[in-house]
């Protein structure tokens, strides 16, 4: 592609993924418990010069955002997908090159999706020429869709910024994929778009080729990043609750400002005959008295009490109401121990609901992000589909009464197979490791035992043949000179 078409792209997406940019900052923000009112600082400034008793600027913040995503970050990939190709090989191939970091990539994507709407995987290969791939940061990812109505992926932009190592001067990089190649280009900081110029850094899988140079031919066959939406509305989890979150924090903190500002007994004093206030408080200390000052009849001379009175309840209310709310809309458990006690599973599947509704909505996204990831690794390593199917099994995490399944485990046996209530049971991870090493003890009794039958089995057929000559000795003789017919003669 030309360099002049680059530059057309870059001038015609780069405006709409600002805005992008913006909003996944503030999720990440919101994650990192940074909400905003760490950063309301003109309008205290504005307050304290109004009112001088005003002084106390605590600013407490909630990570209400974190734990809502952490919450389904736990609940979807603790147990990260499992993809079934229709074959033990292949299975095998498919999971050594996942390898040990597939279930931190779940859970990365997951995150990032639920932070700026969507996540992305790159593929590509390594210089040992073997294939990799890693979560790249949804920021750095400008994408170009087809005008179609299946919204295909034409290319990718994936700009960030370096440092040069001679010059010092930070630079933009743009690299732009498609389904054959890879163009390099880089932009001053600071400078026009007009400067935009090639960034040699592939370096030849010839050794004769020394040179750099800013194309590179990946042979992947198509964009070699998958994305991964959060929802059917293309929205981050933090739209939804971020301004409960910011009345939950300002309430909060608010409250605590008051009971730093204002004190809990406020001295009146009228005519007081003492020097000063330090003068004061050492006679009502140590005297349990004070002078004051009395010019005659009709003289109001004294001292009182003023108290003001917070409105706590009124607060505790909105933020009882308002931590209800933040679960409810942003689709997640509170985790306040009232709610759970000895919960039975019924009870615990009901705390689930919203969770799950909203854990529903991204797997269906993931479902074709992965589906085409894994589609693509098993075509460049050759590992066969069978009837190019994938079989994607999903697996929740959630607290569970172990004891009630247990019970259930238990009471089913005879009703259904072994294999199916060894899968269920709650402290089985894997079914069939599992079933293999109940056939090894089974098979290890069954060879202690084996002695033992042995033992009772030849005592059994002594036993017999002492019965059997007991049995001949008893029968009644023949009397001697009998014949054939039996009279004697």
């Amino acid at each position: 592609m030309e360099i002049e078409v680059i530059r057309q792209l870059i001038q015609q997406y780069t405006p709409g993924h600002t805005d992008f940019c913006l909003k996944a900052a503030k999720g990440r923000h919101y994650y990192r418990n940074q909400t905003d009112i760490l950063f309301e600082q003109s309008e205290k400034k504005h307050e304290q010069e109004e009112n001088p008793l005003r002084n106390a600027d605590n600013r407490i913040p909630f990570n209400f955002h974190g734990l809502l995503v952490n919450q389904k970050a736990s609940y979807m990939f603790t147990a990260p997908p499992i993809f079934e190709l229709g074959s033990k090989s292949a299975n095998k191939q498919l999971t050594k090159f996942l390898g040990d970091k597939y279930a931190k990539v779940c859970k990365d994507l997951c995150i990032d999706a639920s932070n700026c709407a969507m996540a992305w995987l790159h593929v590509w290969k390594a210089e040992n020429e073997e294939w990799k791939y890693a979560v790249v940061p949804a920021e750095q990812i400008i994408p170009i869709w087809t005008k179609s109505l299946e919204k295909e992926l034409a290319g990718v932009f994936r700009v960030y910024q370096e440092i040069d190592e001679v010059s010092g001067d930070l630079y933009t990089v743009y690299q732009y994929w498609n389904d054959t190649e890879c163009q390099a280009y880089r932009l001053k900081s600071g400078d026009v778009l007009e400067h935009l110029l090639p960034y040699p850094i592939f370096m030849s899988v010839d050794p004769s080729i020394a040179d750099a140079s800013e194309r590179y031919q990946h042979g992947i066959g198509e964009v070699p990043f998958f994305p991964f939406f959060n929802n059917n509305i293309d929205t981050n989890d933090l739209a939804n609750v971020k301004p409960l979150i910011d009345t939950y924090c300002k309430v909060f903190s608010g409250f605590v400002n008051d009971l730093e500002d204002i004190q809990e007994v406020i001295f009146v004093l009228t005519n007081y005959g003492g020097q000063n206030l330090r003068e004061f408080l050492q006679d009502l200390k140590d005297y349990k008295a004070i002078k004051l000052d009395n010019d005659g009849s009709g003289d109001s001379s004294g001292v009182s009490t003023l108290t003001i009175e917070l409105p706590v309840e009124a607060r505790e209310k909105l933020l009882s109401i308002t931590r209800k709310c933040i679960f409810e809309q942003g689709q997640g458990i509170d985790p306040d121990p009232q709610n759970f006690g000895n919960s039975s599973g019924v009870a615990l599947d009901f705390l689930y609901a919203l969770l799950e509704l909203k854990a529903g909505l991204q797997e269906t996204e993931f479902r074709l992000g992965f589906g085409k990831f894994i589609r693509c690794i098993c075509r460049l390593m050759n590992i066969p589909i069978q009837d190019d199917v994938i079989t994607q099994v999903w697996t929740r995490t959630s607290v569970k009464n172990d004891l009630e399944l247990s019970q259930i485990a238990q009471q089913s046996q005879g009703s259904i197979s072994k294999k199916t209530i060894i899968a269920h049971h709650p402290w089985v991870e894997n079914p069939e490791e599992e079933e293999k090493v109940m056939e090894e003890e089974e098979e290890k009794n069954m060879e202690r035992m084996d002695p033992y039958q042995q033992s009772f089995g030849q005592h059994d057929g002594e036993g017999e043949e002492a019965g059997k000559k007991d049995k001949d000795d008893k029968k009644e003789p023949i009397k001697q000179g009998a014949g054939a017919d039996g009279k004697e003669k």
